[in-house]
């Protein structure tokens, strides 16, 4: 009896290796205008690739650009809010003010001291006077 299995591994080892790998051609470029332009039209890929540090810088300015946009933005928003709370503020003041000069009239002031037991006077009022030589 012999090893069947031992006999049968080279076999598959010379067939595997009889194997022929094929390679596929490189993949062309699609034909679309970038790839046209850069190939076939005025600028070249070194002129790009020079060009390169300008677009960036571009790119840069236009982020600064956005960004002080959302910036300025932002601060017109909460000078608009605080600016509606500056009016309100303004209202609740006047209004407070309105309601202390109303509180503060001779009449208003009777009837808020009538409540705590005091009466107005129906005397008028009386100068004292000192004399001098009842001091010593």
């Amino acid at each position: 009896m012999t090893n069947r299995l031992r006999t049968e591994i080279p076999e598959e080892e010379i067939a595997e290796k009889k194997l022929i790998v094929e390679e596929k051609p490189a993949k062309e470029l699609s034909d679309n205008f970038l790839t046209q332009f850069l190939t076939k039209g005025i600028i070249s890929t070194d002129d790009a690739t020079r060009a390169l540090p300008f677009i960036l810088y571009i790119a840069f300015l236009g982020m600064l650009y956005i960004a002080n946009r959302h910036i300025s933005e932002n601060a017109v928003r909460d000078i608009d809010k605080i600016s509606k709370e500056v009016k309100e503020l303004s209202w609740e003041y006047k209004s407070s003010k309105a309601d202390l000069a109303f509180k503060s009239t001779l009449t208003e002031v009777a009837k808020r001291a009538d409540t705590l037991g005091i009466k107005t006077s129906g005397q008028p009022p009386q100068k004292i006077t000192v004399k001098e030589d009842a001091q010593e």
